[in-house]
């Protein structure tokens, strides 16, 4: 044992924190838009110079693109804060999938990130809700946090307003490190929103493709509406890794097996009513489900639909790697009173990954009124 190890470092999580470093902490936001050092917090208020001058962008204007961050590193950004009102007016509805994220990487000319911003944080439907997973949280009135490491020779990061009204009182931070030099093996981070209003019967659902070069698969977010009634949730998630043809290299046993649940979801209430019970935890979660449940038949299958619901599932401690390129579908299956049966959903997605190589551009999003929840 040598004496470091023999002192007891590296037995606590946090042992690297007492480490000396030569990395140098910034933020970016509304009081500090540059990220310079020893110029935060210079706007005044009428409380004085200093005071709280400027903590929020006031007015996002409809159609408008506004620059949150646009700084050189070489750098990592270690985490990301925003959050917005959920309504603008009684016209104004479904902010959190109007509000455009674009992440642009080492001066690319398309994004390596692309999505609504309710969805980028696993908030689906427009609808916020409480997520406690490790690199995405949720608290608990639209506190919307990404703790995801983000290399960067240069970072520009865009907020676009698709809304159809102006938005008010956008609050942000980014938090990053400044370092001397990365890793040459540094990946860059990558997100990529998708959405099939309807998927089509025996196709399989396309939540990430056109990925070449080498990379890890991140994450999956899930925001699913059901269209059909009875169990929803039989569909595997399947990875074509480097080359696979017809068939994946991975794949899961189910939906709800994938997001680290099984038997639907299932809990029984005190007169023994089973209901789909939600549940948040650092590497997978179901925190979102539409209704209430109140018979012990709607438990395994809808009776009513649309119902809508969110899951997430992180790849840290069992990482997705690949070589050469990456696929990753999910199946439309359900079950009910024959069996198996192919399904069509209201299904969108947000793939996370990294990858070294520059990437293809993502398909174009879509627009405003393929956005909107049911």
């Amino acid at each position: 044992m040598d004496q470091v190890t023999g002192m007891g470092y590296g037995m606590g999580g946090f042992d690297s924190l007492m480490m000396a470093s030569g990395g140098r902490s910034r933020c970016v936001n509304a009081e500090n838009p540059t990220g310079g050092k020893g110029v935060a917090a210079m706007a005044a208020s009428h409380l004085g110079p200093s005071r709280k001058g400027k903590p929020c962008l006031s007015t996002v204007k409809a159609g408008e693109c506004v620059t949150l961050m646009d700084v050189d590193g070489p750098g990592i950004i270690r985490h990301i804060w925003m959050t917005v009102t959920d309504k603008t007016s009684p016209k104004g509805l479904h902010v959190l999938r109007n509000l455009i994220l674009e992440f642009y990487w080492d001066g690319e000319e398309t994004p390596s990130v692309v999505s609504p911003i309710g969805d980028f944080f696993c908030c689906g439907h427009a609808q916020a809700c409480r997520i406690n997973s490790l690199p995405v949280m949720v608290n608990p009135n639209r506190g919307f946090n990404c703790f995801f490491s983000m290399p960067f020779e240069h970072a520009r990061i865009v907020l676009r307003n698709d809304h159809n009204e102006d938005v008010p009182a956008f609050f942000y931070q980014i938090d990053y490190t400044e370092v001397d030099q990365l890793p040459a093996d540094a990946m860059r981070f990558h997100a990529q929103w998708r959405r099939q209003k309807v998927t089509e019967l025996a196709h399989d659902y396309v939540i990430l493709d056109g990925v070449k070069g080498r990379g890890t698969y991140l994450g999956t977010y899930l925001a699913l509406t059901a269209l059909e009634s009875r169990w929803w949730g039989e569909g595997e998630i399947k990875m074509y890794i480097d080359g696979d043809g017809d068939y994946p290299t991975w794949c899961s046993t189910g939906t709800e097996d994938y997001f680290g649940g099984a038997w639907s979801f299932a809990a029984f209430d005190d007169q023994g009513h089973m209901r789909e019970e939600t549940y948040n935890g650092p590497f997978m979660g179901f925190p979102f489900r539409s209704q209430t449940m109140a018979t012990p038949e709607s438990a395994y299958w809808d009776q009513a639909s649309p119902v809508m619901r969110g899951l997430y599932r992180w790849h840290l401690p069992d990482p997705i790697h690949f070589q050469q390129d990456l696929r990753v579908e999910l199946q439309q299956i359900g079950t009910g009173e024959n069996g198996l049966f192919e399904r069509s959903d209201d299904v969108a997605s947000v793939a996370y990954w990294y990858q070294t190589e520059l990437h293809s551009p993502f398909p174009p999003l879509a627009d405003r009124c393929g956005r909107q929840p049911r």
